[in-house]
């Protein structure tokens, strides 16, 4: 499997005239069908490397984690007058099972867009019992109406890397040899969106890709709300001076290193994501933004405290992971949208919204 996705990225490198940026490398590293990492039959998900897969996310740790998510949908829902929810890169389906099972009959339609065809067969096997309301999508139609959730989507988004040398920014790219993928930069006309006093070496992330998902949500939902949990930063932290090495990052059999260029196709490449430039380009694209805020304090306002005190202590302990700032509390953020005329007071950001952040 990485043999013949190298021998793809190769041929694509050499009818470029030997030179890629890395957000085409990363496209195809993620994407390429039946051999990229999302889209090739290797496990990802899991809470251990013994099960062989490479990282886990917040449905998997936790139950609790869907059905706290689930008080937000359930207000949008009555909020927005609609009765379908749209999950992209649903992964195992673990949190469409949560959602599914939380919301009942409140959920008339739960429509799933994912790339993987892979993930798409188990998810299908998870979520059997509600087959009457799922329906898969490998696109957008032109309209759509109801709440969008997406939990860890935008940061396995291809992003362009940028290098400043001390008097200009260089677009990093990525070359190929007899002995495999390497670095290449070339002079560029686009730089951070953030004017900072940038460190001569510094290498950074812009988010063309992420942005213009928004955006094209944007103009397909006519009535609705979104909500999308990632790891990430508002703008002025994201290109902070300090962040010298920007914030790209494999993850293996659960285990975190910044090489992107070698187990291609074997491990997820992923980059924190700038906020501020998520919620400017749904703000301008016609979107209101409802508000933003730590998982933490989003959970918290959900019920998950009330859900927690109901559980066993195991469970308990794995949710308390969701929350803490060493853990998933403050890392991971969430953001909220609305579309049409249904502005609403949403339920997650009732405390410790941080909009002005942005």
């Amino acid at each position: 499997m990485s043999q013949a996705l190298e021998s793809l990225i190769r041929r694509e490198i050499a009818a470029a005239e030997g030179w890629i940026g890395f957000d085409r490398f990363m496209a195809l590293a993620l994407y390429a069908p039946d051999l990229g990492y999302y889209t090739n039959q290797r496990r990802k998900f899991g809470l251990m490397p013994e099960s062989g897969s490479d990282f886990v996310t917040a449905p998997e740790l936790s139950p609790l984690f869907g059905r706290a998510l689930a008080h937000q949908v359930a207000q949008a829902l009555d909020a927005t007058g609609t009765d379908t929810v749209w999950e992209f890169g649903a992964g195992s389906g673990a949190l469409a099972e949560q959602l599914l099972r939380a919301l009942g009959d409140k959920l008339a339609h739960y429509r799933i867009v994912d790339l993987s065809g892979s993930l798409r067969q188990r998810q299908a096997e998870r979520l059997a019992p509600w087959a009457h309301k799922i329906e898969w999508l490998d696109r957008l139609p032109d309209v759509m109406e109801g709440v969008i959730v997406g939990n860890e989507v935008l940061d396995a988004m291809p992003v362009q890397l940028l290098h400043y040398d001390g008097s200009r920014w260089l677009e990093r790219g990525v070359v190929a040899s007899d002995a495999g993928f390497g670095w290449s930069d070339r002079p560029t006309d686009a730089k951070p969106p953030f004017d900072a006093p940038f460190v001569p070496g510094t290498i950074t992330e812009t988010h063309e890709q992420a942005e213009g998902f928004i955006r094209t949500i944007a103009a397909t939902l006519e009535r609705g709300a979104v909500f999308l949990l990632d790891y990430g930063f508002p703008e002025a932290e994201y290109y902070h001076p300090q962040r010298i090495g920007g914030t790209l990052m494999c993850h293996h059999e659960h285990k975190a290193d910044p090489d992107p260029l070698v187990l291609v196709g074997e491990k997820d490449i992923t980059a924190h994501v700038n906020f501020t430039g998520v919620a400017m380009a749904g703000q301008d694209a016609g979107l209101t933004v409802l508000g933003y805020t730590s998982q933490a304090n989003f959970l918290i306002n959900c019920g998950l405290v009330e859900l927690m005190g109901d559980a066993p202590l195991a469970e308990r302990a794995m949710a308390h992971k969701l929350i803490t700032e060493h853990e998933m509390g403050e890392l991971f953020k969430v953001i909220g949208f609305v579309a049409g005329e249904a502005e609403f007071d949403a339920l997650g950001f009732t405390r410790g919204d941080r909009c002005h952040t942005l």
